[in-house]
């Protein structure tokens, strides 16, 4: 079975290296002929836990090949996966690809995109006489843990109404079917939903821990004691219940989607809205916490550990950290920053004063306050004694909870986590 991958980017990078790593053969096609090399040389022009190593062992073994002939891709392959990272005109692409379709080939829509969407490919193929086979396939992958996410998925979700490309799909998917993974197949428009009512439900569980963590610490209760109890009942859960910002490449895009389907279907998402506002509120809470410590942010030095969105990859995107130094440099606050792999993307997305750092300590020293503000694993080992001999102001904000509360303060900081007592 023959695989092919229309884009290049994070998404395809993924779709791609984890499919070949299944043992079949799969192509992967973009128009960048210098990103197209490097990934055929196994470089990867974004970080991600893990899949480095498995683009360089699918590129070795030949199973895992890239190409900017879309007309070849496309006439070699059985499924086509259409993995943009951008919801760019999914239709225009889809008759491109169709162009050169001779075989009945599957084409598997994995790109976000809104509701309705494939619905409308399928009609415009049908329109011109195409057989192509539409699956819409939402993936749930969250940058950081992709790997991870596509290899031991809770769910695979299949939009069509084809028994032969459900039946493709599932021999694709062997290793996991086999493994027990449930396959649901249903209509396009629910696919599509799924994915944008995943990503506002998360959202609203990070909101109403959000919200409880600010109770605790009105009333010397324990937000991450409370988000563990909460988590271990089967019925809630303990993922995405921890106090924080909500970020990533496609989650703002997801909620943006499903905002304007309700609206223009004449119906209000109360709870979704109201989720929305109060993960707006995080870096306003945050920033309250930080010039409460100091009195005034005007000309103080302020440390910032963390500039992605989570840990494990270098995505910036929707990053509370970044909305954080935006909201401190307009506070009037000198920012020095330190990223151990998202400095440079950071670089292109702040404007402003900035001071980038090579190292945690080289941000601690002479800074007024150290804000956590990515929970990378390295940063919970730091040398706190030294840290406590070099800063200036011993405050540390951890907007992560990363840190144990009760050991800085034995150190000697005054230590802000969110919730915490």
């Amino acid at each position: 079975m023959q695989i092919g991958v229309y884009g290049c980017g994070y998404l395809g990078t993924v779709v791609a290296a984890c499919l070949a790593d299944f043992g079949v053969p799969v192509t992967a096609y973009g128009s960048d002929s210098v990103n197209t090399t490097l990934l055929a040389s196994g470089i990867l022009p974004f970080h991600e836990k893990n899949l480095s190593d498995i683009v360089r062992r699918g590129v070795r073994s030949g199973r895992l090949m890239y190409s900017t002939h879309l007309q070849s891709m496309v006439q070699r392959a059985e499924i086509i996966y259409l993995a943009e990272d951008a919801n760019r005109d999914m239709e225009a692409i889809s008759m491109e690809i169709a162009n050169y379709c001779d075989h009945g080939q599957i084409l598997v829509l994995v790109t976000p995109v809104p509701v309705g969407t494939a619905q409308r490919i399928e009609e415009r193929l049908k329109a011109s006489g195409r057989q192509i086979t539409v699956v819409s396939h939402p993936l749930f992958l969250s940058e950081g843990c992709a790997v991870e996410d596509f290899n031991w998925p809770d769910r695979i979700v299949l939009g069509t109404a084809s028994t032969t490309a459900v039946s493709a799909l599932k021999a694709l998917y062997r290793p996991l079917v086999m493994r027990g993974v449930p396959v649901i197949v249903t209509t396009h428009q629910t696919a599509e939903l799924v994915r944008e009512a995943s990503t506002a439900f998360l959202a609203t569980k990070v909101s109403f821990i959000n919200e409880l963590s600010s109770l605790c610490e009105r009333i010397s209760a324990d937000a991450v004691d409370l988000a563990l109890a909460l988590g271990l009942d089967k019925r809630i859960a303990p993922r995405c219940l921890q106090p924080g910002s909500l970020g990533g490449s496609f989650t703002e895009s997801d909620m943006d989607s499903l905002a304007n389907l309700a609206a223009g279907s004449g119906v209000s998402l109360k709870i979704l809205t109201a989720a929305r506002e109060v993960n707006q509120e995080f870096c306003a809470r945050i920033m309250r916490k930080i010039s409460g410590a100091l009195d005034t942010l005007n000309g103080k030095q302020v440390g910032l550990l963390g500039l992605a969105f989570k840990p494990n990859t270098n995505s910036v995107v929707s990053s509370g950290s970044i909305r954080l130094a935006r909201s401190l440099m307009e506070s009037g606050a000198h920012v020095k920053a330190y990223d151990p792999i998202a400095m440079p993307d950071a670089q292109q997305e702040l404007t402003g004063n900035v001071r980038y750092c090579d190292s945690a300590y080289s941000v601690a020293e002479g800074a007024d306050a150290l804000v956590l503000g990515t929970g990378w694993p390295e940063f919970r080992t730091l040398d706190f004694d030294r840290i406590r001999r070099i800063i200036r102001n011993p405050v540390v904000v951890d907007t992560k909870n990363l840190l144990d509360g009760p050991r800085m303060k034995a150190l000697g900081f005054e230590y802000l986590g969110v919730g915490r007592a």
